[in-house]
């Protein structure tokens, strides 16, 4: 019976073992680009996740920065640089350009229309439906930085964050599912 009992005990911390070792039931995404029809598909993901009952983190680097941007603010003490990215890349969310077929911006005007025709939510819409979610999204600062972005010209977000990517590999280590878009 002690026998039994020994091999039992074993095997129960062997189960305890793999259990902790497991993935939680969480979604980790890179968000790369700075395109409309990219980003809209990352918010959609992240919040489909979340409706599924997943926990979603979303590290938002390099051209996927200045999509939360706030179109509503300004903020000096910029150099050079950093005047020169925050001109030429887009401001904000409503902002963004189709990644295929944009011919000069009509495409991306094209785009919207039948978004709002056919009642598909805009990408501002898919942030906040986000954020109602708790969607957590962290920002590269390595990205701001080198873009000349500063915290202050960022969206307000409930669930937002800074930092690098020790962060995001932190929290994609222990996701079921980490993707890059």
């Amino acid at each position: 019976m002690e026998n039994v009992e020994q091999q039992l005990a074993e095997v129960k911390s062997q189960l305890d073992a793999l259990r902790a070792g497991q993935p939680d039931n969480k979604l980790a995404m890179v968000v790369f680009s700075g395109d409309l029809d990219r980003a809209l598909a990352s918010l959609i993901i992240a919040t489909g996740a979340v409706a599924m009952g997943m926990e979603a983190v979303l590290f938002f680097t390099f051209w996927g920065t200045p999509i939360l941007r706030d179109a509503n603010k300004s903020v000096g003490g910029k150099d050079t640089m950093g005047k020169m990215f925050g001109a030429m890349l887009p401001k904000g969310a409503d902002a963004l350009k189709l990644s295929k077929m944009n011919m000069g911006g009509m495409g991306t005007s094209m785009m919207k229309s039948l978004m709002t025709k056919k009642n598909v939510a805009s990408l501002p819409d898919m942030l906040k439906l986000a954020e109602e979610l708790e969607v957590r999204i962290i920002i590269c600062e390595m990205s701001m930085d080198l873009m000349g972005f500063k915290r202050e010209e960022m969206i307000p977000y409930k669930h937002l964050e800074y930092g690098g990517v020790a962060k995001f590999i932190a929290e994609a280590g222990t996701s079921k599912i980490q993707l890059f878009i």
